[in-house]
């Protein structure tokens, strides 16, 4: 899954979307702290192609996009929005190709701005970004080509304190940054940042009022953050070659950013540090068990506002999560598949 697959519902329960073959599952607690309900295919029957995304507004609401096959050798987006994690979510509604017609062409991204309008990003056809979004009043606006050039694969979508959308892209050698300049707005290229990064690393979240921060690795393979307007800075070590996580939450009363990656050794690997101070320094703790390769990790906070972590493997379809206990520092209980 492209973007937060490990959720807090309107309801406070937690939920989890799951790539499965051809679909997309979710399972979701009964009560705080589980147990979890069995797993339902998200949007109905239709076929899916893998590399779907989800994103979540401040209203709690989730929303889905992913490719579905239409006829030979060509695919189209569809969309759903599911309202509560214990209820069905909406049928899946095509919202077409950033080309008109032709085969998948990237990973989606999504996001929900403060209006609770789902934006929907893919790289085209032509190498650039591509948006559609839903309009105030309902339906959806027109795809929007957003330019760019050799846009890799993984965007990184993120709707920042201030409610306005945001798209951070890698292209070869460099970061690109685009920005909505009012809310309802097309969201415009405002940088292109010089340097290396390592595909398939990047993580987007707004960290401040002002600001939001990428996280990314580049080729040596350390960790760096980003805010626009500044230059890169090295944060630590990647913990391992696969994406990584981050939220921010209350740790002993302070406001920090916690980071998740899955290490080379195969356990998860946790990092906290004061949101936006890189330069107080980060280093990783490893928890759980040895996980599969293709494993990766999602963070949320409960209705408690205790830390969760969950990782997921798509090759096993295991599924492990752990909570913070409630005593000082990262302490977590044990990990336990659901």
């Amino acid at each position: 899954m492209n973007g937060d697959w490990l959720i807090r519902g309107r309801d406070g329960r937690l939920s989890v979307y799951l790539p499965a073959g051809e679909a997309i599952l979710c399972r979701a607690e009964l009560g705080p702290g589980g147990p979890w309900e069995p797993p339902r295919k998200v949007g109905g029957d239709q076929k899916l192609r893998p590399g779907p995304a989800v994103g979540q507004g401040t209203d709690a609401y989730a929303h889905l996009a992913a490719w579905r096959p239409t006829k030979a050798g060509e695919a189209g987006l569809v969309h759903s929005t599911h309202f509560r994690p214990r209820l069905a979510a909406l049928d899946w509604i095509s919202i077409g190709h950033p080309n008109q017609t032709g085969d998948r062409t990237g990973t989606p991204a999504v996001t929900v701005d403060a209006q609770g309008r789902a934006h929907v990003f893919v790289r085209n056809g032509g190498g650039g970004v591509s948006m559609r979004g839903q309009k105030e009043a309902g339906g959806w606006g027109p795809w929007r080509d957003l330019k760019g050039r050799d846009v890799q694969d993984d965007l990184a979508a993120v709707t920042g304190e201030s409610g306005l959308v945001e798209l951070y892209a890698a292209v070869p050698g460099a970061l690109l940054h685009w920005q909505q300049e009012k809310p309802g707005a097309v969201p415009v290229l405002e940088e292109a940042m010089e340097t290396p990064v390592r595909p398939g690393t990047l993580h987007a979240l707004a960290t401040s009022a002002e600001h939001t921060t990428l996280f990314f690795a580049d080729d040596s393979g350390d960790l760096r953050a980003w805010r626009p307007g500044t230059k890169p800075v090295p944060l630590l070590a990647s913990a391992g070659p696969g994406p990584v996580s981050a939220i921010r939450c209350q740790l002993d009363g302070h406001d920090c950013t916690l980071l998740a990656q899955r290490s080379a050794s195969g356990r998860v690997a946790f990092a906290a540090y004061p949101t936006e101070q890189e330069s107080a320094g980060a280093w990783w703790t490893e928890s759980g068990p040895q996980l599969p390769a293709d494993a990766v990790v999602a963070l949320a906070v409960d209705e408690d506002e205790r830390v969760v972590a969950a990782t997921m493997s798509p090759s096993t379809g295991h599924v492990l999560i752990t909570r913070r206990k409630d005593e000082p520092g990262l302490a977590l209980e044990a990990w336990r598949e659901i």
